[in-house]
């Protein structure tokens, strides 16, 4: 599976592999942050099932052959527990009775193993669309228009030019259009873990984004945190 060199980087989400393959997890991790996404990965089972339970992803993709707990119990304890991140599942077995079981356990798609890092960004990209309510790729809020595959933000049809990281921030809003964002939570998918930043890091960026969009465009909502448009 070689990593394509990728024109362009997508918002940055947060993303969770639950891989034990250490080729794979390697390859799957170079290629999602190479496309702009946070990566959290685990190689156990019951470790991957706690992350998924206590913590917040935007997707998560699931190994089924996973050591200490497989990956389909996992999926059934996170489901049970109301944890509803879309779930792609990968196995290395073809078994139609197995995809069956995957998808009535609650996953959303599944990849069978060797499979092309090309369709499976294309895929988690649907997944985490549709679950932000968004089954196209383009969502208009207000004037601007939020063009997700390609990665702009436009006004009356006419491309803003955006710093990646700035661009990342709206998008990660618009996804979540009308809904109050903490600044913990944007933190928390803007940023790895590791990444060393300022506490007002999220103040700054928004500032920014607000003397290139208009101040009207990310409202905020004391106590709550930031949004962008009204809810659908």
């Amino acid at each position: 599976m070689p990593i394509p060199a990728w024109p362009s980087r997508e918002i940055d989400l947060r993303i969770l592999v639950a891989e034990d393959d250490p080729r794979i997890a390697t390859t799957l991790g170079d290629a999602l942050r190479a496309a702009g996404f946070v990566v959290e990965r685990e190689a156990d089972g019951e470790e991957a099932w706690f992350r998924g339970d206590t913590e917040a992803f935007d997707a998560i993709i699931l190994d089924l052959g996973l050591p200490t707990l497989d990956g389909l119990t996992v999926l059934k304890r996170w489901r049970r527990a109301q944890r509803n991140a879309p779930v792609l599942i990968l196995t290395a077995r073809g078994d139609w009775r197995e995809r069956v079981d995957g998808i009535e356990a609650g996953a959303d798609d599944y990849l069978v193993k060797p499979f092309r890092i090309e369709e499976l960004l294309a895929r988690l990209r649907a997944l985490i669309r549709r679950s932000a309510g968004f089954a196209a790729s383009q969502v208009d809020i207000g004037d601007l228009t939020f063009d997700f595959a390609a990665m702009q933000v436009l006004r009356n049809g006419v491309a803003i030019p955006m710093p990646p990281q700035e661009y990342r921030l709206v998008a990660f809003l618009a996804h979540r259009r009308g809904r109050a964002v903490s600044q913990l939570e944007i933190t928390e998918h803007l940023y790895a873990q590791d990444y060393e930043r300022d506490s007002n890091a999220v103040e700054v960026l928004v500032g920014r984004v607000r003397k290139r969009l208009g101040s009207h465009v990310i409202v905020t909502r004391r106590g709550f945190g930031y949004a962008i448009g009204e809810p659908n």
